[in-house]
């Protein structure tokens, strides 16, 4: 026996004691006996006659009566005044940023606009300068001679 085998437990498993739990059963509640009881009416039993002879007997069931929805309850005026007006003026200061934001750009590209003018300008100011030097067909005066009376010039 002590030689193990294929089916057998250790030698320190041989000598273990094992225990058993049984349930306790619990003591019911109430001591009266369950007896099934009848509803107050039978229901009546409807039969339907399907249209290839079948008969189908069945119990009517009354269909499920969805709960009552809760009253909401009511908003007053001056709730709804202010939510409102709350919305508009929301609505009219996005505006007038709107606007705001529309000016301070219309005013810089106009700006800008006057900015480039006065450069063209001044650069076709500068290229009637440089190109008259080139041909004499003008009338040239020289400034270091001229004597200014009454905003004119005369040599």
């Amino acid at each position: 026996m002590n030689e193990p085998t294929a089916y057998s437990l250790p030698a320190s498993h041989e000598t273990a004691a094992v225990e058993v739990h049984h349930p306790t059963p619990i003591a019911p509640a109430h001591t009266a006996p369950i007896v099934p009881v009848q509803p107050g009416t039978i229901p009546t039993v409807a039969s339907v006659i399907l249209p290839d002879g079948r008969i189908i007997t069945g119990y009517a069931v009354a269909p499920a009566q969805p709960e009552p929805v809760a009253a909401k309850p009511a908003v007053s005026r001056t709730a709804v005044n202010v939510a409102l007006g709350g919305v508009g003026f929301l609505a009219a200061c996005g505006g007038l940023l709107l606007v705001t934001s529309f000016i301070a750009a219309l005013t810089a590209f106009i700006g800008q606009l006057i900015i480039l003018a006065a450069v063209i300008f001044g650069g076709w100011i500068a290229v009637q300068v440089f190109s008259a030097s080139g041909h004499r067909s003008g009338t040239t005066v020289n400034i270091r001679r001229a004597v200014f009376k009454r905003n004119h010039f005369h040599s």
